[in-house]
C-alpha cells in the first residue's frame, strides 16, 4: 500500500474480445458474398472452400460479442450440417439433417419457455401441414419420416424465434423457407431459377438474423454487460448446397 492510499480499479480493463467483433463480422459477410457468387457461377471449388467457413466465423462473432453458449452451439451444429451436406450421399444428407436438428434444439433452449400467441402458432401448423402434403408424394420413402420429424422441429424453432424480437422472427421464417426450397428440390417440384442461390441466400440471412436477434436480446437483459465493457462495468441432396 502506497502513501497515497490503496490501489483501486478506477478504470475497467478492456475486454480483449472486442477487437475481433468487426473483423469477424466483416469476414463472415465477405465469405457469404464469395459463396453466393460461387453458387451463381457454378464454381464447385470456391463453394467447397467458402461454405464450411460461414458458421465458424459467425460463431466467432457471437462469442466475441459474449453470446450465450446455446447460440454458439446452434451455429456450430449448423457447421456440421453445412459440411456433411456438401457430399451427395444419402448417409451424409441424414447426418447433415441431424446436425441442423441439433442446432434447432439449441435455438429452442436459447428461446426459453416464454409463451407465444396462439394465432401465429396456428399459422405455422397450417404451413407445416400444407408443406408436408405438397412434398410427401415426391420424397424417397426412406426420407419421409426423418424429414417430417425434422420439419416439425424446424417449424417449432421458427415459431419460437419470435420471443427474441423481429429480427430473430424473420430469421426463423427464412430458415423455414430455405429448407422448404431444399425439400421441394428433393421432391422434384418446380424450382426457382438458380435454386441453390436462393437456398444459400435465405440460409445465411436466417442464421445472421437469428444471431443478431439473440445478441440484441441479451444486451437488453437487466444486468447484462455491453460487448466490450470490461469485467467491471441441399444445402441438400442432388445439389451443390
Amino acid at each position: 500500500m502506497s502513501a497515497a492510499g490503496p490501489l483501486t480499479n478506477a478504470a475497467p480493463f478492456p475486454d480483449r474480445r472486442e477487437r475481433f467483433v468487426r473483423p469477424l463480422l466483416a469476414a463472415f459477410l465477405a465469405v457469404c458474398a464469395v459463396d453466393l457468387v460461387a453458387v451463381l457461377a457454378d464454381s464447385g471449388i470456391a463453394h467447397l472452400v467458402a461454405k464450411p467457413l460461414l458458421m465458424p466465423l459467425l460463431a466467432g462473432y457471437a462469442a466475441a460479442r459474449r453470446g450465450r453458449r446455446a447460440l454458439i452451439a446452434a451455429l456450430l451444429c449448423g457447421w456440421v450440417g453445412d459440411t456433411f451436406l456438401l457430399a451427395d450421399a444419402d448417409a451424409a444428407f441424414l447426418i447433415g439433417m441431424g446436425g441442423f436438428a441439433a442446432g434447432h434444439l439449441c435455438y429452442l433452449r436459447l428461446f426459453g419457455r416464454a409463451r407465444g400467441a396462439l394465432l401465429p402458432a396456428a399459422l405455422y401448423v397450417v404451413v407445416l401441414a400444407a408443406f408436408l402434403t405438397l412434398v410427401w408424394g415426391g420424397l424417397p420413402a426412406g426420407l419421409r419420416l426423418p424429414l417430417a420429424g425434422y420439419s416439425l422441429l424446424l417449424t417449432a424453432m421458427a415459431y419460437r424465434s419470435r420471443v427474441l424480437g423481429r429480427r430473430a422472427a424473420a430469421g426463423g421464417a427464412l430458415f423455414l423457407l430455405s429448407d422448404a426450397l431444399i425439400a421441394t428440390g428433393i421432391a422434384d417440384l418446380p424450382q426457382l431459377p438458380a435454386p441453390d442461390f436462393w437456398v444459400m441466400l435465405t440460409y445465411v440471412a436466417a442464421q445472421l438474423l437469428l444471431t443478431l436477434g439473440a445478441l440484441g436480446q441479451g444486451a437488453r437483459r437487466p444486468g447484462a454487460r455491453r460487448p466490450g465493457a470490461g469485467p467491471w462495468a441441399y444445402r441438400g441432396r442432388g445439389t451443390s448446397i
